[in-house]
């Protein structure tokens, strides 16, 4: 079946009334309770789920259920109609999804922010920004995600509007300035000033559901503070509006839909951040943050049009247009129970039908969609075609990856995928009978190809299963599901810390490979620089080869063998990483030389220099921050200490002592029992990963002892 263009009319919701958005934030700020609002007053569900009683939409697995957390990012569609501004009175179509707040996952919402248009970034009104707030954050800043923050749990004890937006401001640099400012605090948080209007929305307590709200005048003992924040307000997006700025500037009158526009504008500029206060759980302000998506965030028309490379590494810009021909990104896999393999796909341009034929440059194969779905978290809708813009599950799709651009065979584009950390912890997995060894790789196999950060490999040694991820919960959430989904029963070993090796000085070596056992022969020489290079540069390795040294078709092997032997170091067996080789020189024999002996020679001279070049050995540190009582803080920073942590900083807030330090994760395995323990229970911590560093010389002698 070939693509054919879309009519405007066949579109049920035009272009510009479509929002992508993701709503992201540190685990326990309240995305996945905002969420299940949303779809309350949007109307997709009818009673409002709740965390605590396991019961959410978009929370849909058992494993989230038990625990009330979210572990893989939910995708489900609504429709929205503003009561204000310029888009009063029209439907809107939202694609949100919801991300996890946990670092383990942190993949998910990588992959969930490559593919959206805007966010919603939740804060807790007591803890303001938190370490995985500042990840989340990073993020939309790498992915050019314009956002608008939400300060959830306004009336939670200890809640405080302003500070948040201060944290928001020294810890995330974000130029954030309050869009509504709160009537009451804490149990006497009643509703929002909104300063675009100059009116109070003051929620009826007769009505828990947050439906019914009146709109009155700013309460006099409110008015100087409202003036306060909307001058600041208007000072903040004249920056970004000329047209605005000028009639700011020159005291002429503008309406709230002119003051509407420029804070759209400044918030699509991605330098501005507008905030809402309110409360997910008790049902105050969540309308306010859906007005905020269609009014403020960008529809897939104001965002910049996706750039990809062509087969000639050209770039190509997709621009959104229903009669261009078809190219999206496969942005997540899912094994459905009663579907078989979803793929999750981003539309760019182009209207793709049910039973149309899809190529993957990455493969050169082409892939028939058997059908199409609208996600609706854990239901699905099935439809017959989706336009550029769209968010949609493919059922029929087999050799597909993660970051893979599906597009038409004459449109042969490859669109920049997501990037995703390395695992930093693995462990050994051995099934309990012979029936479960099959039943074991095949879950595993498919649990890889939904998650990047999640491998699988052989310790050649041994002959075990060795499994790696983000994290302790992590690799136990893949445990449970693969008794739960595939029926394995299996032990685990005890987690390993997944270190890596470096180098610290230049090398030069040579690598050379010589077999004659009669006849033909193998002969391989290969001479190599080694150098050091930054943190996170990678390994890059290039020839200077001139003059036929190593003739040019034995270069590629010689490079792969160099590849080939970092994947063991010389200290421990540990990968190693950051490193630049050239390969200077070698030498070839007519009749001998191939590319197998090329490739030993490239092994050769790699571990060879590795010897000479100062290698080192490095280990995960972990960023973590501990809230406790004061009256623990002393306790708690004498156990960082001992876990070799260095405390960075500490701060008060309301009676909390807040202690942030870097520790190496090989200390901090059953650290939630310890920190409950030293606190009675009150304490409690989040961590992430941070960076890697030298390991000291009298840890190093046991790991390499335990390696060996």
């Amino acid at each position: 079946m070939t693509l054919s263009a879309a009519n405007a009319s066949d579109r049920k919701t035009p272009l510009e009334y479509t929002r992508n958005i993701g709503i992201a934030a540190h685990i326990d700020a309240g995305k996945t309770t905002t969420t299940e609002r949303i779809l309350y007053y949007a109307g997709v569900v009818h009673k409002i789920g709740e965390v605590h009683e396991g019961t959410t939409v978009t929370d849909w697995m058992e494993q989230e259920r038990e625990r009330g957390i979210t572990i893989t990012s939910a995708a489900i569609s609504c429709d929205w109609t503003s009561k204000e501004g310029p888009s009063e009175g029209i439907a809107h179509k939202i694609n949100i999804i919801d991300t996890p707040g946990h670092v383990d996952f942190t993949a998910e919402v990588e992959r969930s922010l490559r593919v959206l248009d805007g966010a919603v970034a939740v804060f807790c009104a007591v803890a303001g920004v938190q370490p995985q707030s500042e990840t989340v954050w990073r993020q939309m800043d790498k992915y050019n995600v314009p956002r608008i923050a939400f300060i959830n749990k306004m009336d939670r004890t200890g809640a405080d509007f302003f500070d948040a937006i201060k944290s928001m401001r020294e810890k995330l640099a974000a130029n954030a300035h309050p869009l509504f400012i709160p009537f009451g605090a804490e149990e006497n948080f009643k509703g929002l000033i909104d300063l675009v209007h100059e009116n109070l929305i003051l929620y009826d307590e007769s009505d828990p559901m947050g439906v019914k709200y009146d709109l009155l005048d700013i309460p006099e003992e409110y008015k100087e503070q409202a003036a306060e924040y909307r001058e600041s307000l208007i000072e903040a997006v004249a920056d970004f509006d000329e047209a605005f700025a000028e009639k700011y500037l020159e005291g002429e009158f503008f309406t709230p839909v002119e003051f509407m526009a420029a804070i759209r504008t400044a918030t699509n500029s991605r330098e501005f951040v507008g905030v809402i206060p309110g409360t997910a759980f008790k049902n105050k302000g969540v309308q306010k943050v859906l007005d905020c998506v269609v009014n403020y965030l960008p529809s897939p028309l104001d965002v910049d049009p996706m750039r990809g490379e062509d087969e000639r590494e050209k770039e190509v810009l997709i621009q959104p247009d229903d009669s261009a021909r078809v190219a999206g990104l496969a942005f997540k896999l899912w094994t459905d129970p009663y579907v078989g393999k979803l793929v999750f796909f981003r539309n760019y341009s182009g209207n793709l039908k049910k039973g149309s034929v899809l190529y993957n440059p990455r493969t050169g194969k082409t892939e028939r969609i058997s059908r199409l779905m609208i996600m609706k978290a854990d239901s699905r809708e099935d439809v017959d075609e989706i336009f550029s813009g769209d968010i949609c599950a493919l059922i029929g799709v087999r050799d597909v990856v993660t970051g893979d651009t599906l597009c038409e065979k004459s449109f042969d584009v490859r669109l920049e995928p997501p990037t995703f950390p390395d695992p930093v912890i693995s462990l050994s997995i051995e099934p309990k009978t012979t029936v479960d060894q099959e039943k074991m790789s095949t879950g595993l196999q498919r649990l890889a190809e939904e998650d990047p950060t999640f491998t699988v490999s052989t310790n050649q040694e041994t002959g075990q299963t060795i499994i790696a991820g983000m994290g302790e919960l992590h690799l136990e959430i893949i445990r449970d599901r693969l008794m739960r989904e595939f029926k394995v029963e299996a032990d685990s070993g005890k987690p390993m810390i997944a270190y890596r090796e470096t180098v610290t000085q230049a090398a030069k070596a040579e690598g050379k490979f010589v077999r004659q056992s009669g006849g033909r022969g193998q002969y391989g020489h290969a001479i190599i620089t080694l150098e050091p290079a930054e943190s996170g540069a990678g390994i890059h390795v290039e020839s200077e080869i001139v003059g036929g040294a190593i003739p040019k078709e034995f270069i590629k092997p010689t490079m792969d063998g160099i590849r080939e032997a970092a994947t063991t170091g010389v200290i421990a067996g540990y990968p190693v990483v950051d490193f630049n080789v050239k390969i200077v020189d070698g030498s070839f024999h007519e009749v001998d030389s191939n590319e197998m002996a090329f490739k030993m020679a490239g092994i050769f001279a790699l571990k060879e220099a590795l010897k000479d070049a100062g290698p080192v050995l490095l280990e995960p540190m972990m960023k973590v921050e501990v809230t406790s009582p004061e009256e623990f803080q002393g306790d708690i920073m004498g156990d960082l200490n001992r876990r070799r942590g260095q405390i960075q900083n500490m701060d008060s807030r309301k009676g909390l002592s807040i202690i942030n330090a870097i520790v190496p994760l090989e200390t901090m395995f059953g650290y939630a029992t310890d920190v409950r323990s030293l606190s009675k229970g009150r304490a409690n911590y989040s961590m992430e990963p941070s960076h890697f560093e030298q390991v000291p010389p009298n840890v190093l002698a046991k790991i390499v002892e335990t390696a060996y």
